[in-house]
């Protein structure tokens, strides 16, 4: 199976779910990003992206780390999309020759198409939140992070 050449997004939302698995306390990202099998820095540069959303706070030293900003139930899974991809398109269009009257109609309708993927795909994203993903790895893991 093909596998997606940016993961941002699903690394960020496990993050987040860690963190909503222990409210109010620090969770250093060394720990974090154990269970998403990636390193530290990269933990750092998702967290720094939802920090600046809002959605998370850090704290240095050495009792610090990260934690959510909000409830897990306020943050659905749209805030985490465009934290960590903004503006982005969703599909992989590129930009044709511009004396090729071809490729700028089929540029045209890609974006549009692009556009319409973007906001049907936010619109989804937004039916769930970090509480619903951590109630759902709650109820079919044993283990814990």
């Amino acid at each position: 199976m093909a596998q997606p050449t940016n993961t941002q997004f699903a690394v960020g939302v496990h993050l987040l779910t860690l963190l909503a698995g222990r409210p109010g306390e620090w969770r250093d990202s060394r720990s974090l990003a154990v269970s998403p099998a990636t390193n530290a820095a990269h933990a750092r540069r998702i967290l720094g992206q939802l920090r600046e959303a809002g959605l998370v706070r850090s704290q240095s030293g050495p009792s610090g780390g990260w934690m959510l900003e909000r409830e897990a139930v306020q943050i659905d899974l749209a805030m985490v999309w465009l934290a960590l991809n903004g503006e982005d398109p969703v599909l992989g269009v590129h930009v044709p020759q511009p004396d090729c009257g071809v490729g700028r109609r089929v540029h045209h309708n890609l974006l549009a198409l692009d556009r319409r993927a973007r906001n049907a795909l936010l619109t989804e994203l937004a039916h769930t939140t970090v509480a619903d993903v951590l109630h759902e790895a709650a109820a079919t893991t044993v283990g814990s992070d």
